[in-house]
């Protein structure tokens, strides 16, 4: 009897020692941090600048998401052009169903980030207790790449809620933003190598980090003068985002975590 196709990809990968997910190194949180930024933008130009709402935005880029994992999902190993396509879809796909969770829905920025808090525990321990890790070093089958990938999508999601409420709801602006969620990661590096705290626990609470970041930073780029920000176009904006993007997955190494033995 022929195993099925799922079961061959997840022993090709483990055959392969690596994951189907970039190794964690420097670049990658500078890619990151782009990608969220970019999400920001992006997610902002369409439902904003092209008027057409929160709703509709969030439904295109759903879609688009979903196609993107799809592909990386299907793909056999690590496709650095695929995996990133996929984060921008994840973080734009974020921006606009925060929007709309936190807006038109009407449960403020307070009880979105709660929301969707809970969502990413709850995405994270159902990994866990499924498969037993939730090291991005394992993500190289389906199971474990549908977890990632919902996991992510939901702390995309609550980086943009969570963006908003520190510059909006708590008053500190775009720059003090910048500030809290860059001393916050600055914190998280330090314990990485400074500490024994598990490193699988700071990539989560980095990975989530680096989106509100982006986002207070897409929004200093965009947002008019009087509000604080630089009042660029959104379209402008996130065009040079996305050159520097794909000038950075080109020009920095680029290799797939090594899954452990």
């Amino acid at each position: 009897m022929t195993p099925p196709a799922s079961f061959l990809r997840k022993q090709e990968s483990m055959a392969s020692g690596v994951a189907k997910v970039p190794a964690i190194t420097l670049g990658f949180w500078l890619i990151k941090i782009l990608a969220t930024t970019l999400g920001e933008t992006g997610g902002d130009a369409v439902t904003m600048s092209m008027n057409l709402g929160y709703l509709t935005g969030t439904a295109i880029f759903a879609t688009l998401f979903t196609a993107c994992v799809l592909v990386q999902i299907r793909a056999k190993q690590f496709h650095p052009l695929v995996y990133w396509t996929t984060i921008v879809a994840s973080t734009t796909v974020g921006t606009t169903l925060a929007d709309f969770v936190t807006r038109s829905i009407g449960i403020g920025y307070t009880g979105g980030a709660a929301l969707l808090l809970a969502l990413v525990i709850a995405s994270l321990w159902a990994w866990q207790r499924t498969l037993g890790t939730v090291s991005v070093d394992s993500v190289g089958d389906p199971k474990s790449e549908w977890f990632y990938w919902t996991t992510i999508t939901f702390s995309q999601t609550l980086g943009t809620a969570l963006g908003d409420w520190v510059a909006d709801t708590a008053g500190v602006g775009y720059v003090g933003g910048i500030a809290v969620f860059g001393t916050a990661l600055a914190i998280v590096a330090f314990l990485h190598l400074r500490t024994h705290v598990s490193k699988t626990v700071l990539f989560w609470a980095a990975f989530i980090l680096t989106r509100p970041l982006g986002a207070v930073v897409g929004d200093f780029l965009d947002k008019p003068l009087a509000k604080g920000g630089l009042d660029l176009s959104r379209f402008a904006a996130s065009a040079w985002l996305a050159a520097a993007i794909l000038a950075c997955v080109l020009l920095l190494p680029q290799r797939a975590a090594e899954r452990a033995h």
